[in-house]
């Protein structure tokens, strides 16, 4: 029998764990290649930190081209331009590659355009490698003439996470260059509350969330978009209008261009639409994982708000995936079922020396069991987490948990 050929879409969190879980399930019996824009893997994570020289790029990505040679896999280092679904290959900038099954892990590129002034550059983010390298720049140049911080996350932004680790981590580095006193901090959410965090909030996460912002003197405005950013001022939708000499927006995210191309099988925002095993609604042979697949919001809030795809759902999305296309090259029925919403939710938050956990049975409603549990350990736990997860994808061992 011809062996079947498996084509990975990215080369991150969701395709490095698909391609090889794929390779692992099938005992090395199937031909699997990544195509992938990047060369290397981020540990995106970890950008919280580059801007405040706590991380450099070499610390926090690694090249992918030998992990994947180690392991038997296909690398190529080109972007995808067109999926040509029906004939079951995907035109590329290094050439057109067929496949028997497709899994689609292409992550994100920032909606910039969310808020306008975003795109020219009135703020910075973090989001991206390049990005949170720009933000250095910038605060290298704020800590030579300091003034005001706004940070927030932008009406539709679901990666709350990030902009509360910048926050925190934010006020602890004032802290320690002694600006503390002598700098506003404010923080701006689309959240309905504090502690919502895109997936609906835990038990005391409003309160806690509440006494962190009090603890470290940072203001606060809840429930509310952004209108404009210009050139060191933020102008809210309720009319107020704040200040700056330094800013970091988390804007939302949008799928790339080429599956947005690909209307078949995406939405208007590049996400595909996936089954609970992770296939397209129109095609079995097709997948998505990761940031790349679509995900309902469960709720309606006052300010719109997004879902935060994190690394840890990711991985265990790919895992869904490798298996099902596993038992279809085995000729067998598809088993592995997972919404994203039942994914647990394992997450730790870092504030600079301190931070929080958050665990909870279920990413989204409804839930048994939800907790937060803050303190330094939390700092230590991500400290550690880093090392462990890039020693663990830079060695292909992805069936570790």
């Amino acid at each position: 029998m011809t062996r079947k050929k498996v084509l990975v879409l990215g080369g991150n969190f969701g395709g490095l764990t698909a391609a090889l879980a794929v390779r692992h399930e099938l005992h090395g019996d199937v031909d699997v290649t990544v195509v992938s824009a990047s060369d290397r893997f981020l540990f995106n994570p970890s950008l919280i930190w580059l801007p405040f020289g706590k991380r450099a790029p070499e610390d926090i990505t690694f090249p992918l081209a030998p992990t994947f040679e180690e392991h038997g896999v296909e690398f190529v280092h080109a972007e995808a331009t067109r999926l040509d679904l029906p004939q079951r290959r995907v035109e590329t900038t290094a050439g057109t590659y067929a496949y028997d099954y497709l899994v689609i892990a292409t992550g994100y590129r920032n909606n910039l355009d969310a808020v306008p002034g975003l795109a020219d550059g009135n703020a910075f983010t973090i989001t991206t490698l390049e990005d949170a390298i720009h933000a250095g720049e910038g605060w290298r140049r704020f800590l030579d003439d300091p003034g005001d911080i706004v940070i927030g996350a932008t009406q539709g932004a679901g990666c709350f996470g990030a902009a509360y680790e910048f926050l925190f981590n934010t006020a602890y580095q004032l802290r320690k260059a002694g600006l503390k006193k002598r700098v506003n901090l404010t923080y701006v959410t689309s959240e309905p509350f504090l502690g919502h965090f895109g997936i609906g909030g835990l038990p005391h996460g409003e309160s806690l969330l509440g006494m962190f912002l009090k603890k470290e003197r940072i203001g606060s405005h809840i429930n509310v978009a952004m209108r404009e950013v210009d050139e060191g001022r933020i102008v809210l939708e309720d009319d107020a209008a704040l200040e700056f000499k330094y800013a970091m927006i988390v804007p939302p995210f949008v799928g790339q261009p080429v599956v947005r191309a690909a209307t078949e099988i995406a939405d208007e925002k590049g996400y595909v639409k996936v089954r609970d095993t992770y296939q397209t609604e129109t095609r079995d042979e097709v997948y998505a994982v990761g940031i790349a697949a679509a995900v309902e919001v469960p709720w309606q809030t006052p300010t719109p708000v997004g879902i935060p795809k994190t690394g840890f759902p990711t991985e265990q999305q790919a895992h869904v995936a490798a298996k099902n296309i596993a038992a279809q090259i085995r000729g067998e029925a598809v088993q592995e079922h997972k919404t994203f919403g039942e994914i647990p939710a394992v997450c730790v938050m870092d504030a600079g020396n301190n931070g929080v956990i958050i665990l909870a049975d279920h990413m989204l409603p409804p839930r048994k069991h939800g907790v937060l549990i803050p303190g330094p350990q939390a700092h230590a736990m991500k400290l550690g987490f880093e090392k462990y997860f890039l020693w663990k994808a830079k060695h292909g061992h992805v069936m570790l948990p």
